[in-house]
């Protein structure tokens, strides 16, 4: 019996070892990140790839805020760190910051204490809850396939009320998959759909910017063609729509640009995936296609830059020279060789004139070093600046002293 075993041991490990490699190599081959799409088969090792986000917030004794720069009479300091990947912020009206977390999946509320300020979790374990917005007493949250909202949080910080589906029937991809949201001035809300790849023809539903009553109803595209734009804001003269929009990647350090969009009006096309940063045709894509068919850009910003906070100054406490100027939080590089980015602009737009584009915020990278990455901005009542940092969960103050 034992030799029976034995043998029958035997034939086992030789049918492993004779078809065992044969298995193996019919295993499929593990799919590539979403990010290397597009990747040209020349740059298969690049060493270039998405900046790690760091496993949690860092301590106020390791942001380098000394690091950063800002013109004459600005000052920045440390208004609240130990939110885990903060993004876009926005105020209740009792004075409670709101503040989203793309990759912890979480918002926050922060309260000012005066010297301090105190960080509570009022919902968790969300899907990239990117987008924050508030109005008459409700939050309103946009994840990848929904937007909810909480109505009277502002009473109910310790314990939190139910999460109301408002709209929930947005395509569920992952890749640029995050929203911005904002109400406009005609109380909608607006937010994007971004395009579901690097580089492709996207289905109808996508790179777009879109808006719904407050309500949920009344869903339409604003704008076509917005391969994957974070950050919009209203003309606090005008009240037309500007937003900016990541150009794709892994078609060289210097293209496309990073661009900034108008939109006076809806149903413009932007161009993508036909046209790069308004002058230049996809080899592969825009066949046929020529960029004079769509909208150009207002300006283009750099590439890979990776603009995301876009907010107007309508505030009093800064200069005169800021009233009305578009600053831009760019979040910072990593599909380019040398580091770009990493800072806050300006645009100042006036009619009848070429925008003029000018540094506000640097000193957040030292060659390949990050030091910070300036993400979004919300203005205080006194018109001084927040700007969060989702690099090191931290936020910061910027004021003007005459």
């Amino acid at each position: 019996m034992l030799r029976i075993t034995l043998t029958l041991l035997a034939v086992a490990l030789a049918l492993v070892l004779a078809f065992g490699p044969l298995v193996q190599a019919q295993q499929p081959a593990q799919a590539p990140p979403t990010w290397k799409q597009g990747q040209p088969p020349s740059m298969a090792d690049s060493p270039l790839a998405p900046i790690a986000q760091p496993p949690g917030p860092k301590a106020p004794g390791e942001i380098p805020v000394d690091k950063i720069k800002v013109p004459a009479g600005f000052k920045v300091s440390l208004w609240a760190s130990g939110i885990n990947n903060a993004r876009v912020m926005t105020w209740g009206d009792k004075g409670t910051l709101f503040v989203s977390s793309r990759v912890a999946g979480n918002v926050y509320a922060v309260l000012d204490r005066g010297n301090t300020r105190e960080v509570k979790v009022i919902a968790k374990g969300l899907n990239l809850p990117n987008g924050v917005a508030f109005k008459n007493g409700t939050l309103y949250i946009a994840e990848v396939s929904r937007i909810t909202k909480m109505v009277g949080i502002e009473d109910k910080l310790d314990n939190p009320p139910a999460m109301e589906v408002v709209y929930e029937t947005l395509p569920k991809d992952l890749p640029h998959g995050w929203k911005y949201l904002a109400f406009g001035p005609d109380g909608k809300l607006y937010f994007n759909i971004g395009a579901p790849c690097n580089i492709c023809i996207p289905p109808d539903t996508h790179a777009n910017i879109s808006r719904i009553n407050s309500d949920g109803t009344g869903f339409e595209y604003v704008a076509l063609g917005v391969r994957n734009s974070v950050g919009a804001d209203f003309h606090p003269v005008t009240k037309e729509l500007y937003f900016t929009s990541h150009g794709r990647d892994w078609a060289g350090d210097d293209f496309p640009n990073d661009t900034l969009h108008h939109a006076p009006r809806k149903g413009l096309h932007f161009g993508w995936p036909y046209c790069h940063q308004g002058d230049t045709v996809d080899p592969d894509f825009g066949q046929g296609r020529s960029c004079s068919e769509f909208a150009p850009p207002l300006l283009k910003l750099g590439a890979h830059i990776a603009p995301i906070g876009t907010r107007f100054y309508a505030g009093s406490l800064f200069p005169p020279q800021y009233k009305n100027l578009l600053f831009i939080a760019q979040k910072g590089s990593w599909n380019r060789t040398v580091k770009n980015g990493y800072r806050v602009m300006t645009v100042d737009i006036r009619a009848g004139q070429p925008p003029r584009y000018e540094e506000f915020l640097t000193g957040c990278h030292e060659g390949d070093k990050v030091l910070c990455r300036p993400t979004h901005i919300e203005w205080m009542t006194d018109g001084s600046m927040l700007l969060s940092d989702d690099y090191h969960g931290a936020i910061y103050h910027i004021t003007y002293k005459r």
